[in-house]
Parts: structure tokens; C-alpha cells; sequence
């Protein structure tokens, strides 16, 4: 069986043994942390809790590397309401802040949380999240988005969703290819295709409610449209040769994709709403691994046009072509965070593959990760972190660093290996 290398040429498959399920790893972290209590949350209803809020909101936290919750055996009081908080007790064991809350309801939940600066001995947020039962879970990282901004002044990126690819060898017997959605911490996993053939770049719609992939089902790539709510999918194209790369414009109305219909691999545009392919590029090099710019005028895409994988970045109306990348003989599969600013790519230094980011301004390339063989970076909506497929122990996993290198963590899966993983958009209002 073939392989794809970063995605660089689409007639290959993906070699994966699967389980979908992911568990988190933190293997890096900021220094000094910041000191939070998450006590856990009083519930208010039928039966036993079903999810430990509490819990999931302090795995988030200590997720993102920039603070260090409270052992619950080192808690000298759980309080759930503001008039049962103690401020000397917490004072005493160094914690800054302190959050508590509550949830209650039956087949809809209601989450009620607050949380205080101990130091200050004050209230400093206050907050409810309601939905039904059946996302709990997403409701706790709906409350961690909101702790975390206001700690940090960031948006949270807690309550978003991923995308990966999994694969199982099965002897005697077709393999099985899955492409999963979690949520980003990777619980929850659901199955959105199974199929015995290969299924590659997986990309979310700007509104994460559809997703766009390659499957070789026809026994050739092919781009398929898959509406996640009612599990609709249409074929999009399945022209001769490559088919493949699908990337969504920022207004969700157009995919930028990697064709070969007319020659050697090139650029192309299609409209969904007209169904009309308009060429972008067209050069004998392989041009591939188009993402768009977040003010949707332009593409950065890989070329060898100068004889080895660069980045450069084509003007969608005008066709002019710059190239970004000069450090290294070996740049790719390239995407540029919300900020405009910010580019993650996967760039090669020594043989070996890491994932990097470059500033676009300043075009200072900075390596991230140490590992050898990553790939198919893909940056969190608020562009704090980078996902991305990598090896470990012989397997393949998935694993996440900040975009400033200090914040690392891995989620392998249970069984077998991942690849492929795609951050979705934020879903929602904030």
C-alpha cells in the first residue's frame, strides 16, 4: 500500500490500526502555572451525576498548560454555594483562584458556576450553561471557555470539535478506515463514515456543521460533502487522477481543491452554489495543500515549483503569486491561524519532520516539536495550540503543542493508530 508524505501527493492511503477513542497526555507545560481549585460540583437531580463537570472543566485547564489544579485530597472544604467559601482555607494551600458550581435538571441540565480571586477574597465571574443532559460533557467545556477567558483574556477553544482519521488492519478481511468526531479533549467520540478504502483530508465548513474529505470508495480519490447533523454526503468531484485537499473558503460558499483533470496537480476553485470549477493555477510543478487566507482574497498552497516543497501564496482574483517560505529546502501542508498573521506548516530540518510556525510579518520560522515524523498540522480557532498527527512507541497518534512551544500534550488512542486531524471552527456564540 502506498503512503502519503504530509499530504504532498493524494494517490496514496493511509496505513492506521484504529480505535477511535483518545486519551490525553500532558507531557509539557507552562512554568508556574496558575493555582486553581475546581471543586466539584453539587448535583441536583435523578440518580448519580451523570458526568463529573467539575472534573472535565479541570482537565481542560490543566490542558491548556497555564494552570495547575487542585488535587481534591489537598481541598480543605468543598463548597458549592459563595456563602459557604472560605478564603483562609484556601489562602493557606496557595491557591489563587477558586471555582464552584452547581447543576441541576432532569432530561435538560442546567450548569451554575462562580468563580473568585481567593487573594482578593471577591467573586469575579458568574455564570450558567443549559442543554440537554446528553451534553453535559460539552456544557463543562462551555464553562471552561469562559473560565479561561477570563483568567487569561483569551477565547477558550475548549468547547470545540475534532476530526481524525483511523485505521484498522484486519487479516483476511477488508481494512477498515474511520473517520471519527470528538470533542477536542477526545471524548465522546462518534463515527461519522466507515469504509474499507482509504479516507483523507478531512476539513471542516466555517459554521462546523459539514465537513469535506477525500475517500477512494470509487476506487479513485474523490471530494465528498458530508452534512454532519443528517449524514447526508454528496459526491463533489471524480475526475481522472487527483481529486483531493478540499479547504473551505472563510464564507463557506466555495472549496479551494488539488486537481489534476487538465495535466500535472493544480489549483481549483469550485463554487457550490454554481457547480463551476475555475482553474487558479497552472504550473507543470505539483501544486497541492491549499488553505485560504481568513479574509478569503487569497490561498497559500505547497509547490515544488522551485525544485523542492515550498509555501507561497496566490492572490484568488489576480493570480499573483508570492512565495513565503525560504528557511530550509523542505516546507508544507501549510495553514495561517484566525490572526492572519500566524502560519503552522511542517518544515524539515535533518531528515526529520517537525512542525513549525512562521510569523508572517516578521517571517521568523520557529520550530515547535521535537518528534521526528509530524504531519497535518492543524491550529485551534483561538490560534493558541497546533494538532497534529506525529509517532509514538511505534504507533501513530495525535498530539498538540501551543504555538509558543511550551505547552505539549499527546492523545493516543486506546487502540491501534490516528491520523489526519482537523480543529473545527468555533460552534455557536462565544
Amino acid at each position: 500500500m502506498k503512503r502519503v508524505l504530509i499530504g504532498l501527493f493524494l494517490a496514496a492511503a493511509l496505513a492506521l490500526p484504529v480505535r477511535a477513542e483518545l486519551v490525553i497526555e500532558i507531557t509539557a507545560g507552562r512554568d508556574n502555572p496558575t493555582s486553581i481549585a475546581v471543586v466539584p460540583f453539587a448535583w441536583s437531580g435523578w440518580g448519580s451525576a451523570p458526568e463529573d463537570v467539575a472534573a472535565a472543566i479541570a482537565a481542560d485547564l490543566l490542558r491548556s498548560g497555564q494552570f495547575a489544579p487542585v488535587a481534591r485530597a489537598d481541598m480543605l472544604g468543598l463548597p458549592t454555594r459563595e456563602s459557604e467559601v472560605y478564603y483562609r482555607d484556601w489562602r493557606t494551600t496557595n491557591v489563587e483562584y477558586l471555582l464552584i458550581g452547581r447543576v441541576s435538571g432532569g432530561s435538560t441540565v442546567s450548569v451554575e458556576y462562580e468563580l473568585f480571586d481567593v487573594f482578593k477574597q471577591e467573586g469575579i465571574l458568574v455564570g450558567r450553561e443549559t442543554g440537554p443532559v446528553a451534553d453535559l460533557r460539552m456544557l463543562a467545556h462551555r464553562a471552561s471557555d469562559k473560565v479561561y477567558y477570563q483568567l487569561t483574556g483569551i477565547r477558550g477553544a475548549f468547547a470545540t470539535r475534532i476530526l481524525y482519521v483511523a485505521f484498522t488492519r484486519r487479516p483476511g478481511a477488508d481494512d477498515n478506515y474511520q473517520l471519527m468526531v470528538a470533542d477536542a479533549d477526545g471524548a465522546r467520540a462518534e463515527l461519522v463514515l466507515e469504509s474499507s478504502q482509504p479516507i483523507l483530508s478531512p476539513a471542516w465548513s466555517p459554521d462546523g456543521n459539514q465537513i469535506a474529505y477525500v475517500s477512494f470508495e470509487s476506487t479513485r480519490p474523490a471530494i465528498y460533502r458530508h452534512d454532519l447533523s443528517t449524514g447526508q454526503r454528496e459526491r463533489l468531484t471524480n475526475f481522472k487522477g487527483l481529486n483531493g485537499a478540499p479547504a473551505w473558503s472563510p464564507d463557506g460558499n466555495s472549496l479551494a481543491m488539488v486537481l489534476s483533470r487538465d495535466g500535472s496537480p493544480d489549483l481549483y476553485i469550485l463554487d457550490l452554489a454554481s457547480r463551476k470549477f475555475r482553474r487558479l493555477t497552472r504550473h507543470y510543478a505539483i501544486e497541492t495543500e491549499p488553505a485560504w487566507m481568513p479574509d478569503g482574497r487569497s490561498l497559500i498552497f505547497t509547490s515544488d515549483r522551485g525544485g523542492r516543497p515550498q509555501i507561497y501564496r496566490i492572490d484568488v482574483v489576480t493570480g499573483r503569486t508570492e512565495r513565503l517560505t525560504y528557511e530550509g529546502s523542505w516546507n508544507a501542508r501549510a495553514s495561517v491561524a484566525a490572526d492572519g498573521r500566524t502560519m503552522v506548516l511542517v518544515h524539515r530540518r535533518n531528515d526529520a519532520f517537525h512542525i513549525a510556525v512562521q510569523d508572517l510579518e516578521r517571517e521568523r520560522l520557529q520550530i515547535l516539536t521535537s518528534t521526528a515524523l509530524d504531519e497535518s498540522p492543524s491550529v485551534a480557532p483561538n490560534g493558541s495550540m497546533v494538532l497534529y498527527a506525529t509517532k509514538h512507541d511505534g504507533r501513530g497518534i495525535l498530539a498538540a503543542v501551543s504555538v509558543d512551544g511550551r505547552v505539549k500534550f499527546r492523545l493516543p488512542s486506546r487502540e491501534g493508530d490516528v491520523r489526519e486531524p482537523a480543529w473545527s471552527p468555533y460552534m455557536g456564540e462565544p
